[in-house]
């Protein structure tokens, strides 16, 4: 597999692969095994690049997460292999008392939230560094510039390496940033949002923040990337949980709109010509893409990875991906 560099900073930069695994549902609806073999499979594949969080997967049995965290743990260990593996975890969205939620009762990005998260997701993932740890979602109750300064002197602990947001404001970023730079700290330089081939619409509430979404890239973002060359873009829900391919899975209602149906069409013809399928045909698009972009691939089999693991070896013409780009 293909690796590309995440961070600038040389001390700090990491090779991963150019595909990422979610390991969101392992431990709790994908069970150990199958979770071992998908794991066994991607690494095998070259795959060095895996995303979980402190929350995943609390809503599977009314708890506060960490089962995803505690899986990987178990299977860095198992393998021998968390030298070669390069870890993203995220904190800020675990609820705070079992039978809540982010929406409801979220942990928050209070110094002392990054201190005890930090703490226990090494602790579940059995690792000395967590490589790349995100901010999840917003805390606006707490002053930015405690969540930089806590997460800095995580980084200069060596408990954790870079630093990476998803499901902010752009101007937040940008402030963080700014923040970050005038007091000497390490910053966010991985970024992961939801992006796919569908074109999302913002005037509607996604499935995931029913209260507004911070979580698409849109215009604001996109240009906030093509400015900044040292982020990458992690691409959170690629395929649109299986809506491109499966009939019993309609486009969520954030995607439907009256540019939707052209945009489906020209994927579906690139699909055809390529004898590809669709959800290949969208990783491929990503992998070529302007931005700096890692598709992040989620998949309860082996036979769901190996789909996606195919994109690798896709090669979209400059017609075909002129035609996926321009359809609206």
């Amino acid at each position: 597999m293909r690796h590309r560099t995440i961070g600038s900073d040389p001390v700090t930069r990491r090779e991963v692969s150019v595909l990422a695994l979610g390991a969101m549902l392992f431990g709790t609806y994908t069970d150990e095994r199958t979770s071992y073999a998908i794991l066994d499979r991607f690494a095998e594949a070259g795959g060095t690049f895996l995303d979980t969080s402190n929350t995943y997967a609390y809503w599977h049995d009314d708890s506060q997460g960490g089962q995803s965290e505690r899986l990987l743990g178990r299977w860095l260990k198992s393998r021998g292999v968390a030298d070669r593996m390069v870890i993203a975890t995220k904190l800020g969205a675990r609820p705070k008392a079992p039978g809540t939620g982010f929406l409801d009762n979220p942990e928050g990005l209070s110094a002392k939230i990054v201190r005890e998260s930090v703490e226990r997701s090494r602790d579940q993932l059995g690792v000395e560094k967590i490589d790349l740890l995100y901010t999840h979602i917003e805390d606006r109750t707490v002053e930015l510039a405690e969540t930089v300064e806590a997460l800095g002197a995580a980084v200069r602990e060596g408990a954790v390496g870079l630093l990476g947001t998803s499901n902010h404001a752009t101007w937040r970023i940008e402030r963080a940033r700014t923040l970050a730079k005038a007091a000497g700290l390490p910053g966010y330089e991985v970024l992961q949002y939801q992006h796919s081939h569908l074109r999302p619409r913002f005037d509607v509430p996604s499935e995931l923040f029913p209260h507004g979404s911070l979580g698409h890239v849109g215009p604001e973002l996109t240009s906030y990337l093509h400015a900044e060359p040292g982020l990458t873009l992690v691409a959170y829900s690629p395929l649109l949980g299986g809506a491109y391919v499966r009939e019993d899975k309609p486009v969520p209602d954030d995607y439907d709109h009256p540019g939707t149906p052209a945009r489906l069409a020209v994927l579906r013809a690139v699909a055809q010509e390529t004898g590809a399928t669709a959800n290949q045909v969208v990783l491929a698009w990503q992998l070529g893409h302007a931005l700096p972009l890692i598709p992040l691939v989620g998949a309860s089999s082996v036979a769901q990875l190996e789909e996606n693991l195919g994109a690798l070896a896709l090669e979209l013409s400059p017609e075909q991906r002129a035609r996926l780009d321009a359809a609206h």
